[in-house]
């Protein structure tokens, strides 16, 4: 197997005005390692760009007519999502901006430095996504590729599906192993998961989903379309408005428990 070799970003540059698509187009002439795949005007025209195409990064405008660039962010699956740089004259939206895990948040007018420490930031992020699908596929290498059907018991009923006992993860020209009960929780990044252990987060390819199906549903419960918690390492519950309740865990970390995931989650942890 080959290393991952330097990434080069592939970008979408998504404003309903001209002038604002000619500001980042300028922004990025400089940047040799930047590919602009395609501009858009509008949020439709930019989801279809975006499971078409598969950017790397996107430059996203919030204010557009017809569809904005949040609401077209939440009609992605997450693992369609790619990294998301807001750019925008409005300083309101910043919270629902984070809250969709943007990379980074530019408020116009912004600078030629302000920009390249934006983009500094995205390369590191690809770069990091780049040698997590690398370990993604060593994993695949070192279990042979092997892809079984489901075994089924006596009953003619589907078997438990194994827990993974070791996460693949490879970073800064290293591959390392870890056991799922160092990760403290777990959260979606576009079409990766960051797996936060301790003061380190480290991220791999997967979706959420998959890596739900994979862990022990003894040892890890999902809180949040976004979020998957060790719950050996809750440290108590808060409760929140309209249901919701905030997880604090041991590392001092606060997580949402949303309505959608609060029964599974409350009967996962024993709570009546």
């Amino acid at each position: 197997m080959t290393m991952p070799s330097q990434p080069k970003i592939s970008v979408l540059i998504i404003d309903d005005e001209s002038h604002g698509r000619d500001v980042v187009r300028m922004m990025l002439k400089g940047h040799q390692d930047i590919d602009v795949l395609q501009e858009c005007s509008n949020g439709i025209e930019a989801r279809e760009a975006i499971k078409d195409r598969s950017p790397d990064l996107i430059f996203l405008d919030i204010k557009m007519p017809g569809l904005d660039g949040i609401e077209m962010l939440r009609q992605l699956k997450l693992e369609e999502r790619p990294y998301v740089v807001f750019v925008t004259a409005y300083n309101e939206y910043a919270l629902q901006a984070f809250e969709e895990h943007a990379l980074d948040y530019l408020l116009k007018p912004f600078d030629q430095e302000r920009f390249d420490q934006m983009l500094d930031r995205a390369r590191g992020q690809v770069a990091q996504s780049e040698e997590a699908a690398f370990g993604r596929r060593l994993k695949r290498f070192l279990d042979g590729n092997n892809v079984s059907a489901p075994s089924t018991s006596s009953s003619g009923q589907s078997a438990p599906r194994p827990c993974v006992d070791r996460l693949v993860v490879k970073e800064s020209g290293r591959v390392f192993f870890l056991n799922p009960t160092e990760v403290d929780w777990l959260e979606a990044a576009g079409n990766y998961v960051s797996l936060h252990v301790g003061s380190k987060t480290h991220m791999i390819y997967e979706t959420m989903g998959s890596m739900e199906q994979r862990l022990d549903p003894n040892k890890f419960v999902r809180i949040h379309r976004s979020t998957i918690v060790n719950v050996d390492c809750i440290k108590e519950m808060q409760s929140h408005f309209n249901g919701e309740y905030i997880v604090i865990l041991n590392t001092g970390d606060k997580l949402k428990l949303s309505r959608s995931y609060r029964d599974k989650a409350k009967a996962a942890l024993g709570i009546s």
